[in-house]
């Protein structure tokens, strides 16, 4: 086992500390969390099961998938024309991961459905076509005012 302590000075309490820290570190490994391995999940126990999903935006699943906290394994299956992605989790997470999907499919068709908006673009130059039929507005040399 080695240690490494990076200290300004090394005093009997930032050694203990030190120790501290390694023993707790030592008793309870942090486990993996988020996207892994299929063989990694399967190894740390219980059942695993599995979803398709066919959307090939899966950096976005991955980010809810890590709000909620669960841990899954993504495998790619290209013998489909659009390629099919299997996520698998265990049947402890099934509800967070419900949830995330719920997430995940809300803001896939959220952008699905801002595609439907007209452009920016389209409605500056209709804007230009209706400014063209508004009034213009003279000056008046007398007063200096406005005068329609």
């Amino acid at each position: 086992m080695a240690l490494y302590v990076k200290a300004g000075k090394l005093t009997g309490r930032v050694l203990a500390k030190a120790l501290q820290a390694a023993l707790r570190r030592m008793k309870n490994p942090k486990a993996k969390r988020g996207k892994q391995s299929v063989k990694s999940l399967a190894r740390r126990g219980g059942s695993l099961q599995n979803i398709e999903i066919t959307d090939s935006n899966i950096k976005s699943f991955e980010r809810v998938a890590r709000k909620y906290g669960v841990d899954f394994a993504l495998k790619k299956d290209a013998l489909g024309d659009p390629p099919r992605w299997l996520v698998f989790f265990k049947a402890k997470d099934a509800d967070a991961l419900t949830a995330a999907f719920q997430e995940f499919t809300a803001k896939t068709l959220g952008r699905k459905r801002e595609k439907v908006r007209p452009s920016l673009l389209a409605q500056l130059s209709r804007f230009k076509e209706l400014a063209k039929g508004a009034p213009t507005r003279e000056k008046h040399k007398d007063h200096g005012g406005h005068e329609l």
